[in-house]
């Protein structure tokens, strides 16, 4: 029998955005946070690298703008950088505040006095600003957060939940536009419930499941993305897909992502035959932005025939790569590689969805009490492509603003009355999974080959006739059969692919992660790609 809940809060996502939210929103409310598998699997848990943020004396506010400005490839929108980085550093000591243990530095470089903490440097950063705790920055937080949002009352932790579909004014045929809740899959009794709330906040992360080959979890497949585009909202740059250019090449090293940390610290990217190749492609070396990395990489593979290319750390001394990077030593290690002696084979691999649902410095999407936040959003921070650990940052500023926004908003609000309960009456359990499984291989694979790191029109156009035939046949057994977890997200993804392919091939120039062989200049003017689904402003 499905059950009706009722909340004053519904978050979708249990990561570093949506407990950030519960945890900032007053304390009187009733909050549920969902979390679609177990509560450790969204991607902040496996971030490595940290969090950027002007925190030392020596950095400026300007500066951390004009990098972010420069890696974003003339697209991002410099009042959201503005608005992000001016309030870095409150995020930050909020989350100190909260316990989140960083790695002090005893020993600070000169340009780190007057600032307790280790900082750190990455590619596009013309400073050390990024704080972290040792090269497990993700778990740290994210064990700390969720260790405080376990001690709050009022913030329910749900696992093995599954958002099917937003529960809209429009889709129950009333008046209005406002998002009033969810249906939500419970793994465990198999029915779909009503979660009815006053606000519902997506902070289900990114897409990037969509690709044959990426660092992120399982669950990275755009639910977000793909449940507010149809409820009525508007997404923005879909097209940019950052490629981390270093995921480690074993076959057993399931989405080991090798963090870019190492190349702060000096790790050189080196060709089968040892030679070095970065500075042939950019001056930086392999301090360049990520993109520029990953194509390089890419195209020294392809060139070559290789299945890909090696980072290596192993002349600095020993103990300091132990010291600095424990998780990175101890994962290579288990598949026998030792990087304090020989290099790590690593190969690119999706990484991040820098567009998503469009939001204002709120969070707020275009369906009323409804927000979007961390990658799911589209902010107008990353532009073209996100500069490293500006990710996290976006996740705690946007997430507070959103929680300060919907505590002003509260008493205008009414809790919504008599939502219709999931209607499973006609469908019958599916005895075809294999469909399921054939589609989803199918569609990551075809997204890999087409619209990958270099990208044509003839690839965009076939990857395009493919996903509606596959949109064709998800929409037909959602349909017929009742759902599960593995049909949710195929729908969500090759929903989200199909966007990112029509943005794809809207952008007739390339311009950051968006390369492409038929339009290879940038364009004089730099236009997001916005898409407004066929209920936008009925």
């Amino acid at each position: 029998m499905s059950q009706h809940y009722q909340h004053d809060v519904l978050v979708i996502g249990s990561g570093a955005a949506g407990l950030t939210l519960a945890l900032t929103l007053p304390r009187h409310l009733r909050i549920a946070v969902l979390s679609k598998g177990s509560l450790s699997n969204g991607s902040t848990y496996w971030a490595q690298g940290g969090v950027a943020a002007v925190l030392d004396d020596s950095d400026t506010v300007e500066s951390h703008v004009e990098d972010t400005l420069n890696a974003g490839a003339g697209l991002c929108r410099e009042e959201a950088v503005r608005f992000t980085v001016e309030h870095s550093r409150a995020a930050i000591q909020w989350l100190i505040d909260q316990g989140v243990p960083f790695t002090r530095d005893e020993h600070t470089a000169s340009e780190d006095r007057g600032f307790e903490f280790h900082l750190t440097r990455e590619g596009g950063h013309s400073h050390r600003r990024i704080i972290h705790a040792a090269d497990a920055t993700g778990a740290a937080i994210f064990n700390t957060l969720l260790e405080r949002a376990r001690q709050q009352a009022n913030i329910e932790l749900l696992e093995q939940r599954v958002a099917v579909d937003l529960i809209t004014e429009r889709k129950l045929d009333l008046d209005g536009q406002r998002c009033l809740g969810a249906y939500v899959l419970n793994r465990a009794s198999g029915q779909v419930d009503t979660y009815g709330a006053r606000f519902v906040v997506l902070a289900t992360g990114g897409a990037a499941k969509v690709y044959l080959y990426t660092s992120n979890p399982d669950g990275a497949c755009g639910d977000g993305i793909a449940m507010a585009w149809r409820a009525g909202c508007r997404v923005g740059n879909l097209e940019f897909n950052q490629f981390h250019p270093t995921c480690l090449y074993h076959p057993q090293a399931k989405s080991f992502l090798v963090t870019e940390a190492l190349r702060g610290e000096g790790a050189l990217l080196k060709l089968p035959n040892g030679q070095r190749f970065m500075p042939r492609f950019d001056r930086r070396g392999e301090l360049a932005p990520r993109d520029i990395v990953a194509r390089a990489i890419d195209h020294e593979m392809k060139r070559l025939g290789a299945d890909c290319v090696y980072l290596d750390i192993s002349h600095k001394p020993a103990e300091f790569i132990k010291a600095h990077f424990p998780t990175v030593y101890e994962r290579c290690l288990d598949f026998g590689i030792d990087i304090t002696r020989e290099p790590i084979p690593v190969v690119p691999a999706a990484h991040y969805t820098c567009g998503g649902v469009v939001v204002d410095h709120h969070g707020q999407t275009d369906v009323p009490g409804l927000y979007a936040i961390g990658e799911t959003s589209f902010t107008g921070l990353h532009g073209a492509n996100r500069m490293a650990s500006n990710s996290l940052l976006e996740c705690f500023v946007y997430a507070r603003a959103a929680a300060s926004h919907i505590a002003q908003a509260l008493d205008q609000v009414p809790m919504p009355a008599d939502l219709p309960c999931w209607d499973a009456s006609q469908v019958t359990d599916s005895d075809e999974d294999v469909i399921i499984a054939h589609n989803w291989d199918e569609l990551r694979r075809f997204m890999w080959d087409y619209v990958g790191i270099v990208r044509t029109n003839k690839r965009l156009q076939r990857a395009q006739h493919r996903v509606r035939l596959l949109l064709d046949e998800i929409d037909e057994f959602y349909s017929n059969y009742k759902v599960s977890r593995d049909l949710i997200e195929l729908r969500n993804l090759a929903q989200v692919a199909e966007l990112m392919i029509r943005s794809a091939m809207q952008r007739h120039e390339s311009r950051g992660l968006h390369y492409t062989l038929d339009y290879p200049e940038q364009l004089a003017e730099a236009r997001d790609t916005i898409l407004a689904p066929p209920t936008y402003g009925d």
